[in-house]
């Protein structure tokens, strides 16, 4: 599986440089003022509607609990990213990261986000679908982690996005359900 990991992570990396620019974007976009002012008033445009309000919410309960989900991960099981085993036969196209590369916290991230827009919005949500998708391989791309570790991070997202997802309905609807002490003798 090792090898397989490693051709896979070898063809993507080895993509053309033409597509730097737009990788880049998605793997270290979140890190500029001007992707957080685009997101932040993309969270406070939801927040106004009823429907997309609690989605939101959910999405911001679900990410910080996917991206400590990898923190777990990557301190139980320290494996090395592709530009720690592999160095220095990858090409690097961010700061080379040296701390263990388990699960893509980014990959994580993005497809709790996407887990719950989807499920809560449907169609509507499915834009961050493609954003959790290229997030995952904008990681191979620029060198930070094999695809195996892009796979864990989404599915760690998809697993933490829907436990808020149902967790939150359960709450609901214990709070909307009559109990024996309101039911009629």
């Amino acid at each position: 599986m090792h090898d397989f990991d490693k051709l896979v992570f070898h063809w993507i990396n080895g993509w053309s440089d033409s597509w730097r620019w737009f990788y880049v974007f998605f793997s270290e976009g979140i890190k500029t003022g001007p992707v957080r002012a685009v997101l932040a008033i993309f969270v406070l445009a939801m927040l106004a509607g009823p429907k997309t309000r609690w989605a939101i919410i959910q999405a911001l309960i679900a990410w910080p609990i996917a991206n400590g989900s990898t923190d777990v991960l990557k301190n139980v099981f320290k494996v090395e990213r592709p530009c720690v085993e592999l160095w220095p036969d990858v090409i690097m196209r961010v700061d080379r990261l040296t701390s263990f590369g388990t699960a893509s916290a980014h990959s994580a991230n993005m497809a709790a986000v996407a887990t719950v827009l989807v499920w809560r919005l449907g169609w509507w949500g499915s834009p961050w679908a493609l954003i959790a998708l290229l997030t995952g391989l904008s990681r191979i791309y620029v060198g930070a982690h094999f695809p195996s570790q892009v796979f864990l991070g989404w599915a760690c997202g998809f697993l933490m996005g829907t436990l808020v997802v149902k967790a939150w309905d359960s709450i609901v609807l214990r709070r909307t359900s009559p109990t024996d002490v309101d039911a009629p003798a």
